[in-house]
């Protein structure tokens, strides 16, 4: 078979590429506009007003107030941030943390340091789709819970989780609630004050934004002690220059994000459920990861048995696709997904999934070649395992 020689990126929950729109925005501000924000001179003041305007576009979308929106370089570091900057704010009150068993390992390895720290963690099961039940989280919190942490929509098998049920029982038990909310952002609604959120980590490059730009929101009132030492910078919780191009293109990303949201939610839900039901179709014996209706509109993850997932995604990627096997963040380690074991799967089930998650630019044609090419090699792929 011939290579096909277009390439169809269907991995866009690991990064997206940059809209030239929001590249626009940004290119004046690395040769022209390139002020230090803290500066008190034109160019400075130039760059803090531009980074003021881009706090306040992104605080709109979340229904937050600018002076809670803080800046960071990636979505680790936020999550970094919560979690271990609300244990040492408020160890003195308890030392209990709560999170589930399919965070991304951000998180679960924040978790597992704080242990080391005299920190204990609960880690919350999930059902067989990757929910987290909120009955478990009222169960969990003790008297001396001080946060919770749960990722808005899992990055690997797109389930979405109830987060403002958990979100009102955290508020009424007096206990912080963060969420990752990092595949999320820009594609399904988020209001923090509806949905009772204190910490929200958000990141720039999964919304058509640069690498190198994430946010952490920080309700109003809660206790968290910075990571960062030096200049006072973002209201004096991460000190560091501000990356005035990132921060710009982040704040446009997640601009069209807002404004496109419904009608895009819908063309990627339509084209995610036809990819669904065809594989399923065509395919025997493959099965859906995570949850069939409430997952996010772009992420489809199913399993294959008898075919390891990294063969499919090489098989692919000979023809031109481009997905994935697992998180981005894990994807160089031969070990099952923690998220696929979680669920009940066994390790020999867990490595045989394919994720293929979708994106702006994904096509009708993209969908049907991938439906049409797909089969042929999975049945390839079983004869060579099943003939060992």
């Amino acid at each position: 078979m011939v290579k096909r020689v277009k390439k169809i990126y269907l991995d866009y929950a690991a990064t997206t590429p940059v809209d030239q729109r929001v590249l626009n925005i940004m290119l004046p501000y690395f040769t022209e506009k390139f002020g230090n924000s803290t500066s008190l001179h034109s160019f400075g003041q130039e760059a803090k007003i531009a980074l003021e305007e881009s706090r306040q576009i992104i605080a709109q979308l979340l229904n937050a107030q600018t002076k809670e929106i803080i800046f960071t370089a990636s979505a680790t570091e936020s999550n970094n941030f919560a979690l271990k900057g609300v244990a040492f704010a408020n160890k003195k009150k308890g030392r209990h943390i709560i999170v589930s068993s399919i965070e991304h390992k951000s998180v679960l390895n924040s978790a597992k340091w704080l242990a080391t720290q005299g920190f204990k963690i609960t880690y919350l099961p999930v059902d067989k789709y990757g929910l987290v039940s909120p009955k478990d989280i009222e169960k969990a919190i003790k008297k001396k819970t001080i946060l919770v942490s749960i990722m808005h929509a899992n990055n690997e098998i797109g389930t979405v989780e109830p987060i403002k049920e958990i979100g009102k029982i955290c508020r009424n038990k007096g206990v912080y609630f963060h969420t990752d909310a990092a595949q999320s952002f820009g594609k399904i609604p988020i209001d923090v004050k509806k949905m009772y959120i204190d910490l929200l980590t958000a990141s720039s490059h999964k919304i058509y934004g640069p690498k190198g730009v994430a946010l952490l929101y920080i309700r109003e009132g809660v206790k968290i002690t910075p990571l960062l030492h030096g200049g006072g910078h973002e209201f004096g919780y991460r000190s560091s220059t501000i990356n005035i191009p990132a921060v710009l293109g982040f704040a446009k990303a997640a601009q069209i994000c807002q404004k496109e949201m419904r009608t895009e939610s819908q063309r990627l839900s339509n084209l995610r459920n036809k990819l669904i039901k065809e594989i399923l179709k065509r395919i025997p014996g493959t099965r859906l990861n995570g949850h069939p209706t409430k997952r996010l509109p772009n992420n489809v993850n199913i399993r294959f048995p008898f075919v390891e997932g990294e063969s499919i995604v090489m098989q692919l990627d000979n023809l031109g696709i481009i997905a994935s096997s697992a998180s981005a963040c894990s994807s160089l380690k031969l070990k099952p997904s923690h998220v696929l074991l979680a669920c009940g799967l066994k390790t020999r089930e867990a490595l045989t999934s394919l994720r293929l998650s979708l994106g702006r630019w994904t096509t009708q044609k993209d969908i049907d070649y991938l439906i049409r090419v797909l089969p042929g090699i999975i049945k390839n792929l079983r004869k060579v395992s099943l003939s060992k």
